[in-house]
């Protein structure tokens, strides 16, 4: 089992900036990748950025490129999503998730544990 936990999340102003936290812990191997996603209301999850465990390879999907980074601190088991220039439409509830396969980091489908999401709100 494999359990994690997301901080970070708040209410910010458009143009501003956050870091989410993902804490892992539980049996985790070093084969694998953690990645980052959102919901937004009415919206399906999607991917938003994912780092590989042992490598510290990092794959930002199209939200997150330019403006969001991903990061992962092996002494703390944590990845870092640092946001920057936050827009409304970032609004969502972010979820952090785990995986043990080296494809498809993209797809919701290959992660087997997620979090409980920490709530992002970006006003205007």
């Amino acid at each position: 089992q494999v359990q994690l936990e997301e901080s970070g999340g708040g209410l910010v102003q458009a143009g501003g900036s956050l870091r989410l936290s993902c804490v892992a812990s539980g049996r985790t191997f070093a084969d694998s990748a953690i990645g980052w996603f959102r919901q937004a209301p009415g919206k399906e999850r999607e991917f938003v950025a994912a780092i590989r465990w042992a490598s510290n390879s990092p794959w930002h999907g199209d939200p997150a490129k330019g403006r969001f980074t991903i990061a992962r601190d092996i002494t703390k088991r944590t990845v870092y999503l640092q946001m920057n220039r936050l827009n409304p439409e970032d609004t969502a509830v972010y979820y952090c998730a785990y995986t043990t396969v080296d494809y498809g980091l993209e797809d919701r489908r290959s992660y087997d544990y997620w979090g409980q999401g920490t709530q992002v709100t970006v006003s205007s």
